[in-house]
């Protein structure tokens, strides 16, 4: 293991995820596997604890500046906590009935992940990029004052949170998208309320994946020192630079990966 490739490495993925707002995970997960050759358990376990720390600092910032909705970001957490959870206790029951197909259920599980979440990304980019005027049948918003609307809230985040606790992917992608289609959130709140919301749900996920006993400490701390400095570096690019191509070419780099993901093993 290279410990001052990966800072560095996580440093330009810290810009990527500053400048684009594409998930971590997607990214350093991945780079664990491939370029340092991290078991998938370890790489899984080791990303949730490293991008929880993250998550936490831009939440508390969103919070003093009240650029949230603090009544979504509860009745995700309801769902997406205890969804997490149940994730994460797939993951010890197969390791307890066969700990050696762990990896490869992973494997797969993440391959499958990113590319469901890139796919939808680039499809809402490319449908915003050459058809402008085109809109979708609206979805039904969510009313968090009756039952039916916290209780699909909820279910929502449970689901994914599942998704989160099972593979450390889309804890901010997918959320965002939910957020967008069920709350007509703004610009203002979307990014300070799908960062809260995520905050919660990887700390949770964080302690869960920990009882597993595959997070390494030695890769976490290198991906915090950093990935910190390159969010907020390019948090700062991000006022100049073309999200659109920059996004197109990420994504198309993300399709990749998750097809050698699918098909590695």
């Amino acid at each position: 293991m290279n410990y001052l490739l990966l800072p560095l490495l996580s440093f330009f993925v810290g810009i990527i995820v500053g400048l684009t707002g594409i998930g971590g995970a997607s990214l350093i997960t991945p780079m664990l596997i491939f370029v340092f050759q991290v078991p998938p358990s370890v790489a899984v376990s080791s990303d949730v604890v490293a991008a929880t720390l993250m998550k936490i600092v831009g939440s508390v910032k969103h919070y003093q500046q009240k650029t949230l909705d603090m009544q979504v970001v509860q009745w995700l957490a309801f769902g997406s906590v205890p969804g997490s959870l149940f994730g994460v206790g797939i993951l010890h029951l197969i390791r307890r009935n066969g700990g050696s197909s762990l990896d490869y259920i992973l494997l797969h599980l993440l391959g499958v992940m990113i590319l469901l979440v890139t796919v939808l990304a680039l499809l809402q980019l490319l449908l915003l990029t050459f058809f402008p005027k085109f809109t979708l049948p609206e979805l039904p918003k969510f009313d968090l004052k009756t039952n039916l609307g916290r209780f699909l809230t909820m279910t929502i985040g449970a689901v994914l949170g599942c998704l989160v606790g099972l593979t450390s992917v889309s804890s901010g992608s997918m959320f965002a998208l939910v957020l967008i289609g069920f709350f007509r959130l703004d610009a203002r709140k979307l990014v300070g309320t799908d960062i809260s919301q995520a905050a919660i749900l990887l700390f949770f996920t964080s302690l869960g994946h920990l009882t597993l006993g595959t997070v390494n400490w030695s890769l976490v701390v290198p991906i915090w020192i950093g990935s910190v400095p390159g969010v907020l570096l390019g948090a700062k690019i991000c006022q100049i630079a073309p999200q659109r191509p920059l996004r197109f070419i990420i994504y198309t780099i993300l399709m990749m990966v998750s097809w050698k993901l699918v098909y590695q093993a």
